[in-house]
């Protein structure tokens, strides 16, 4: 598979989708495309799963529970919005199996003192969306287990746990080359919360969890570690797969009523031996053998759904959420947008080919704001996919799983601008969700973070 990745970044600015057609076919590129959604309103099994429709909103981190890693007011808030918003399936965020593997201090944190607000965060989703629904819909719900691993600021200073050294991750850290690695016996002891942090979502009541595996996360980073030598869990692939296999096969079996799912980068669009799914040459073009290989195992092993997921957001975000406008500190990308984006389903396209059995979740289509739909029923309609996934446009557009359903299109005026100020806000320690379209709640809390932002800059 060859990536041609056409320079010049440019703004969404598109009436028509005859309009996208026209600058795809001028960039040399091509996405699927249908004028019906009607395929994302088909009902999919993945497993032990039945979700009532092919729509799904992908796990956003709101950076709103409390100290103690209980979902905080604003937490049941995003979610009842969601529930109220006609997706069929409902993919939780990240909660931290370990108080040191949370990214911040406002990130959630399943345990024992907190799974009874969990359960009460999945009840509510649950009863909105009975209540506005009926109670045929029922949507799938899971929750995603992780510790954070080199983005891991558990009391909002960096505490990196890495598994690998990056020469270039490291330096943005300020990592010298002698930091630690975690060891061999702490992996090995991450099974223990990771199977109870299992056992009580199932007790909270969700259907699912997600062993999060991407965005450069620890169980991603892992699969990356090629150059982790005397190690049980670096160098080979049966080495760096070792955790996430285990951990499933422990899940499994301790928790056998709970389906398993991941949430798993197949291009970390970093180039080897520094990142997992990439040539072997130095360049950076996908070679999808060994996530074939994972997910053909995962799915063995009992994962009934694979959310695909690519790049870093703390290094190059653009690679799976293109944007028009990046945060403060950020970098305009060379290549454009709808490149991103076609090179996405591109390799959804080829993993479908290669595992027809697994029954996958597709991602990336929120920077095409009304026509991505569109893009997502055709992937549907031809079985590149099960499911598609947004996820900036669920915090930007709530409901926009019900219009779709029930008028077939999206309205211009409430789409997802891909402007960046949810990461900003995130950058900035607030709690995230959409500045333009909830400006409400959250224009206060981005301008406060600015401000505080300039005063530290002023201070220094």
């Amino acid at each position: 598979m060859q990536f041609r990745y056409p320079s010049a970044h440019e703004r969404f600015d598109y009436d028509s989708w005859p309009e996208v057609e026209a600058r795809l076919s001028a960039l040399d590129l091509s996405l699927p495309y249908t004028e019906s959604v009607a395929a994302l309103s088909r009902p999919v099994v993945a497993g032990p799963l039945q979700v009532p429709n092919a729509i799904a909103i992908h796990p956003m981190e709101g950076c709103d529970a409390d100290e103690n890693g209980a979902p905080g007011e604003l937490t049941f808030r995003r979610y009842r919005r969601f529930a109220a918003g006609g997706a069929g399936l409902i993919w939780g965020e990240a909660a931290s199996v370990l108080p040191e593997g949370r990214a911040n201090p406002r990130q959630l944190w399943l345990h024992e003192g907190t799974v009874e607000q969990f359960a009460q965060l999945h009840e509510t989703i649950i009863t909105t969306a009975a209540a506005k629904f009926g109670t045929a819909h029922r949507p799938i719900t899971v929750l995603q287990l992780t510790h954070s691993g080199r983005y891991a600021r558990p009391d909002g200073l960096p505490r990196p746990v890495i598994a690998h050294h990056n020469p270039v991750l490291d330096a943005r850290l300020g990592l010298p080359e002698d930091y630690p690695l975690i060891s061999d016996a702490q992996l090995e002891a991450l099974t223990e919360p990771f199977v109870a942090a299992a056992r009580l979502a199932r007790q909270a009541g969700f259907d699912a969890v997600d062993l999060k595996a991407c965005h450069g996360y620890l169980l991603n980073e892992l699969l990356a570690a090629h150059t982790r030598g005397d190690s049980l869990f670096g160098g080979t692939f049966e080495n760096r797969t070792r955790l996430l296999l285990h951990l499933v096969e422990q899940i499994h079996q301790h928790v056998p009523d709970l389906a398993l799912t991941c949430r798993l980068n197949v291009y970390d669009a970093f180039a080897y031996p520094y990142g997992f799914g990439m040539a072997h040459d130095g360049s950076l073009e996908p070679d999808l053998d060994e996530p074939v290989e994972l997910i053909c195992r995962l799915h063995e092993a009992g994962v009934s759904l694979v959310n695909v997921a690519y790049g870093n957001p703390y290094y190059n975000p653009h690679v799976e959420r293109p944007y028009d406008s990046h945060e403060v500190g950020g970098y305009m990308p060379h290549e454009h947008p709808l490149a991103n984006v076609a090179a996405m389903v591109r390799i959804q396209q080829e993993l479908s080919r290669r595992l027809p059995q697994v029954p996958m979740v597709a991602t990336g289509l929120t920077w095409l704001r009304q026509f991505g739909p569109n893009v997502a029923a055709a992937m549907v309609e031809q079985n590149w996919c099960a499911v598609a996934g947004f996820g900036r446009m669920a915090l930007a557009y709530p409901e926009f799983a019900a219009d779709l359903l029930s008028n077939g299109q999206l309205s211009t005026d409430r789409v997802c601008v891909s402007c960046s100020r949810c990461t900003q806000i995130m950058r900035d320690g607030g709690q995230a969700g959409c500045v333009v379209r909830d400006a409400g709640v959250y224009g206060p809390i981005y301008r406060a973070g600015r401000q505080r932002a300039r005063e530290t800059t002023q201070d220094k």
